[in-house]
């Protein structure tokens, strides 16, 4: 089962409410009579420059499943339906129509860089108890709209490379890169860049994401950049910036509980350094 946190309550930033759907009936294949939820776009989408149009606007023609110019409208999933000249949710229902605050009607790509460094402990990797593996560390940020952490990630420019959004986000939310001097700025590109060439993709596709609706859906590259001996980024202050309240290294542990998917993509990061989770 894959829609949990995008089918429950009020829609983010809204007093919307979803019609309460059951998980037998999140599949497209199982009958609902009557099922026609609420279509809801944000008005926060009107004349956004980064915002597709209203479905029904005439001069609105997208290349759906292809790269649509410069915006990319292909899915991680594979091949999505239009269902009255609307993308389907390749998930299943939501119980919510309309793009909700999503700028792109279908695929919303964004990328999540998780950086991780060891716990240490008099110099020395600090070993779990229970299950005596090394604890691991990932950059958290606190999101600004829920107040959820999460990896510090964000959406993908139109035309923009995945590697690009992953280290400008990682700057722009941990290193507060558009308030920081040129001089700084400088200094910490050059280090996140060197740091951002070795790199490994640890997960690509659909994110149970709570803006998600039939109609619009996150989708993600997630991937691991691992500081081994905390003598890189591992070593340097954090400062939160963007859309991020705080910044911080948490342990990477089977309790956290984070925003969308991210729980996920931890637990793959632990998995892939044989750390502690």
């Amino acid at each position: 089962m894959v829609h949990i946190k995008c089918r429950t309550g009020l829609y983010p930033f809204s007093q919307i409410r979803r019609i309460a759907i059951s998980d037998d009936q999140v599949p497209w294949n199982v009958s609902i009579e009557n099922y026609n939820p609420q279509d809801y776009d944000s008005p926060i989408l009107t004349n956004k420059p980064w915002a597709d149009p209203p479905i029904d606007d005439t001069n609105f023609k997208p290349q759906w499943n292809e790269l649509d110019g410069r915006i990319n409208r292909v899915s991680h999933t594979g091949v999505y339906k239009i269902i009255d000249g609307r993308p389907q949710n390749p998930e299943g229902r939501t119980g919510l129509k309309g793009r909700g605050v999503l700028g792109k009607w279908g695929p919303n790509h964004a990328a999540d860089p998780i950086v991780t460094r060891w716990k240490l402990s008099n110099g020395a990797k600090e070993i779990n108890p229970t299950t005596k593996l090394p604890i691991l560390q990932f950059c958290a940020i606190q999101r600004q709209d829920c107040g959820q952490w999460a990896i510090p990630g964000g959406m993908v420019d139109p035309g923009e490379k995945v590697s690009e959004t992953l280290r400008r986000e990682f700057l722009e939310e941990a290193f507060n890169s558009l308030e920081a001097s040129p001089e700084k700025r400088q200094h910490n590109e050059q280090l996140i860049g060197k740091f951002f060439e070795s790199g490994e993709e640890i997960f690509r596709g659909y994110v149970d994401d709570p803006r998600n609706t039939d109609n619009a859906w996150m989708e993600t590259v997630a991937v691991n950049f691992h500081d081994e001996s905390n003598a890189t980024v591992g070593k340097f202050n954090l400062q939160a910036g963007d859309d991020a309240k705080s910044v911080k290294w948490i342990d990477v542990d089977g309790g956290l509980d984070l925003y969308a998917s991210h729980s996920d993509f931890v637990k793959a990061a632990a998995k892939l350094r044989r750390a502690h989770w």
